[in-house]
């Protein structure tokens, strides 16, 4: 027997060692998903029977038919449900916006006659950005607060085009001098 078919023999019955607990382990899921399988072919079954039967001991059945997934976002309800045991999973400290200010779990825009929910900081999702990019060339209203009342704040108009770059200039120029 030579060197080389020795290593080979060698190597061939380690790779078996080592691949034995993951074949048994793929052969246990196989028949796992076999029971599935039966289980399923069980449940499609029945479900006419369920459809009949449910509501007289009042169980609700879904209306979905076998194999199709529901198209969409789930309900508001299942949303809720969803965010509020991930929040509670995440440390139990709520993330997001604030609490909201009214009863109905609604708060309008801090900007005057908006209308539009308030998203973050008071602002809705327009404003919000408004306020961003003021912040961001030193231009920030000093009435424009953070978590401002709703309708507390009066609206600004920014120039654009060529105004705007005069007036982003004079900003730069007052900041620096």
């Amino acid at each position: 027997m030579s060197v080389d078919k020795a290593f080979r023999d060698m190597i061939r019955n380690e790779i078996e060692v080592q691949l034995k607990p993951l074949r048994d382990v793929v052969s246990r899921l196989e028949s796992g998903t076999a029971d599935l399988d039966a289980l399923r072919n069980v449940a499609e079954r029945l479900a006419p029977l369920a459809e009949v039967v449910g509501p007289l001991f009042g169980a609700q059945v879904a209306a979905a038919k076998p194999g199709r997934k529901a198209v969409g976002r789930p309900p508001a309800a299942a949303r809720g449900a969803v965010s509020a045991a991930a929040s509670v999973s995440a440390g139990g400290k709520r993330r997001g916006r604030k609490p909201s200010a009214s009863a109905d779990g609604s708060r309008e825009c801090a900007i005057v006659d908006c209308g539009k929910p308030s998203r973050t900081k008071g602002y809705c999702a327009a404003h919000y950005q408004k306020l961003r990019m003021l912040e961001k060339t030193n231009r920030r209203p000093s009435a424009w607060v953070d978590y401002a009342p709703a309708n507390s704040v009066e609206d600004i108009k920014l120039p654009r085009g060529r105004a705007a770059s005069k007036a982003l200039a004079a900003a730069a120029q007052a900041a620096n001098g």
